[in-house]
């Protein structure tokens, strides 16, 4: 019986863990993005997490792995259009973002529709779900139904498991504002199809929460050259 246990017990840590460096790593992310996060949210310790979110017997409690986040004052001036005569007062293209891990054994349409949902009807600009089970086809179909309201994204709990941005041989990514896009293109007398591309499926650019048409700065620093930029254009 004490075998049993310990299996469990056993089973539950590792779970605990998991869990624990993915919640950390999506604040990461969060707060990369330009949203407003507490130091003490995002480098939040295991014991500490384990106190606040897992069960006596060391379960996690997923229902309670939720977040919300607004964007800070430099993301709104970055992200807000300039002024023209037919707008005068531009409002930003973000706002505030609501993440949740899913607590449910699958992923499937009626689990996409209900937090599609939820994030639209609480005016959340963008709801990033997070799941430790893969999305089914029609869950996919489901997050283009939302786009008028609000940008549904998914990521699945064991790509959270490191942060992608911190390994040494990923370049530093700065995604561009509609203005240094603009300013980008004209300096160089560019079209933006002549410049390379990056997929909006790539884990970088999914990190970032970029969308089509978004170019990304990518810094990297050579011995001959030292630092270095170059540009993609999101498709």
């Amino acid at each position: 019986m004490s075998d049993e246990h310990g299996g469990v017990s056993d089973a539950n840590e590792k779970a605990a863990v998991r869990t624990w460096r993915a919640w950390r790593t999506v604040h990461e992310m969060v707060q990369d993005r330009g949203y407003e996060l507490a130091e003490s949210e995002v480098k939040i310790s295991l014991e500490t997490f384990k106190q606040t979110y897992c069960n006596i017997d060391g379960s996690v409690l997923r229902a309670k792995l939720k977040f919300s986040a607004r964007p800070t004052q430099a993301m709104i001036k970055k992200f807000t259009p300039p002024a023209t005569a037919a707008n005068p007062d531009p409002k930003a293209d973000i706002g505030t973002i609501w993440v949740e891990f899913l607590d449910d054994d699958s992923l499937g349409a009626e689990q996409m529709r209900k937090f599609g949902k939820f994030c639209a009807q609480a005016n959340h600009a963008t709801g990033i779900l997070v799941s430790h089970v893969p999305v089914s086809a029609s869950a996919k179909k489901e997050i283009a139904k939302f786009a008028q309201w609000t940008s549904i994204e998914w990521f699945l709990e064991e790509d959270l498991l490191i942060n992608i941005t911190h390994h040494e041989l990923v370049p530093r990514h700065v995604v561009l504002s509609r203005e240094e896009k603009a300013a980008l293109l004209k300096r160089y007398r560019l079209k933006e199809t002549q410049l390379p591309r990056i997929l909006q499926k790539d884990p970088v650019a999914k990190y970032f929460g970029m969308k089509r048409g978004q170019v990304v700065k990518i810094i990297r620093t050579s011995e001959t050259a030292g630092r270095y930029a170059s540009y993609r254009l999101c498709v």
